[in-house]
């Protein structure tokens, strides 16, 4: 189950890049279409937390950071390529995986700092109340991180290219988004721990 919660972290992680080029409004709020990924990122670090311990949350945390930096590294080789002849979306190409280029500069930033403190205080919530409480720890250290990662994010992805009202905004209502996605996510945060639990000592334990 390991495996599995990492390689699903990984897959959003890197999916959210790619859509946090797209801005999408509701009404009169403007958002990055990778809010729809990312705030499942935090759940994944919480479960692997609450099962496998701290340090295998901060493994999965150092691995994304390095797949990142690779998928930043792979994207800028592609845009340099000579296009084909054939090839004539080469501008519709670049403005796409350029653009994020730096949402993925914006997300190594913002995900270093907003993931660590999310590891930090959930293990420190549960260093003081032990087992219990799994839903405290889920919300206050989602809630935190994710402020810092919206704040962040917002900042250095769209700093200069939408106005500062925007941008403020932008900050208020992902994180408004995101808040209320960290009080909804948390009957989730139980089924996959109990999940995660079970299927390990399925594993551990086999049936003949």
């Amino acid at each position: 189950m390991f495996i599995y919660l990492n390689a699903l972290f990984v897959g959003l992680l890197l999916i959210s890049n790619i859509l946090g080029v797209k801005l999408f409004q509701v009404g009169p709020f403007i958002l990055p279409a990778a809010v729809i990924v990312y705030v499942g990122t935090f759940l994944i670090t919480d479960v692997i937390g609450e099962v496998y311990g701290k340090e295998a949350a901060r493994k999965t945390v150092q691995a994304g950071f390095i797949t990142q930096i690779f998928a930043l590294v792979f994207i800028f080789i592609a845009i340099t390529l000579p296009a084909a002849p054939l090839f004539e979306r080469q501008t519709e190409f670049e403005n796409i995986l350029g653009g994020s280029f730096r949402v993925i500069l914006a997300s190594l930033i913002s995900y270093f700092a907003s993931q660590n403190v999310d590891v930090t205080i959930f293990h420190r919530l549960k260093a003081k109340h032990g087992t219990k409480k799994l839903w405290l720890r889920n919300n206050v250290s989602t809630m935190t991180s994710q402020f810092i990662d919206t704040t962040l994010f917002i900042t250095i992805a769209f700093l200069g290219t939408v106005p500062v009202n925007v941008l403020f905004g932008m900050i208020v209502t992902q994180y408004a988004f995101k808040f209320c996605i960290a009080l909804l996510d948390t009957p989730l945060a139980y089924l996959l721990v109990r999940w995660a639990r079970r299927m390990d000592v399925a594993t551990l334990f086999p049936s003949k």
